[in-house]
């Protein structure tokens, strides 16, 4: 099922695919969460979610509500307006709206085992999931894909604060559809209110279910180091390091292949063999 609308918290529906095989089997449930800049719709995503349901899961993802995305037009960023008033508090709660929509979600109560929630969140949201897994008992297992390890320096340390505050907003360049993102100034006071909370390390050292992170060696966007630093701080968790990747793992958007790329038909099945365990 594609674009189910959801009414989350903050005025923004959520978009929401599921995948999953139709046979009034309870299915462990796995929540994907795309990171910035994304959209549940990019480049190869499709695949790796019928890769997930063909393994007997119900594989769940979404678009953030403020992802710039919107109901008629849910890739790419018509509502650049969203776009810059997204912060991380608002993605916490649209994961928690998305988790809460499984356990009420009365007509798929067949096909859904609501004590397996499991996620997996790619770049940004590699945070994101990691942060809600350690605050919230419902989720059993989760997995970094290509993951952050840090938002302080990404927010509170990124350009000119006084510029930013003084102008109210700053762009960022989109290299794929040549948008100019905006990023209003709430971002860094949001995350300045919530610092404790969005603080990935304190998350890690507290997690208390299943933790892997995937990341490639080859990722130009967000250094394996960050990798390797999720995995010091959690000495249980699970590392694994794709020679070859990069960020994406080898996507690209659109794709118009028939089969997922190498690197990300390893990371998924990774994660497939993380989740079965």
């Amino acid at each position: 099922m594609k674009n189910i609308v959801l009414q989350g918290k903050h005025q923004k529906p959520i978009l929401l695919d599921t995948f999953y095989t139709e046979n009034k089997i309870k299915k462990p449930i796995v929540i994907f969460c795309h990171g910035y800049k994304g959209f549940k719709d990019w480049g190869a995503w499709d695949l790796m979610a019928k890769t997930f349901a063909d393994a007997g899961f119900f594989f769940v993802k979404f678009n953030f509500s403020h992802n710039g995305g919107t109901v008629d037009n849910p890739i790419d960023f018509p509502d650049l307006e969203a776009f810059g008033n997204n912060n991380y508090t608002k993605e916490l709660d649209d994961l928690e709206s998305v988790i809460d929509w499984c356990l009420t979600e009365n007509t798929l109560e067949d096909e859904m085992d609501l004590d397996s929630i499991f996620l997996v969140g790619h770049s940004r949201a590699g945070g994101i999931v990691t942060i809600k897994a350690a605050e919230d008992d419902r989720v059993k297992k989760v997995i970094s894909l290509a993951g952050v390890s840090d938002y302080k320096r990404r927010t509170a340390t990124t350009g000119d604060l006084e510029e930013w505050k003084r102008n109210g907003i700053k762009y960022v360049t989109n290299s794929r559809t040549k948008q100019e993102m905006p990023h209003f100034y709430q971002f860094y006071e949001n995350f300045i209110e919530n610092e404790e909370r969005l603080t990935i390390q304190r998350a890690v050292d507290s997690l208390k279910v299943p933790y892997l992170i995937i990341h490639g060696d080859e990722d130009d966007a967000i250094s394996v180091d960050e990798a390797y630093a999720l995995n010091k701080w959690n000495p249980e968790s699970k590392l694994a390091i794709i020679e070859g990747a990069n960020h994406v793992f080898g996507a690209k958007h659109p794709w118009n292949e028939k089969e997922m790329p190498f690197h990300l038909e390893k990371a998924t099945s990774l994660c497939v063999d993380f989740f079965q365990d």
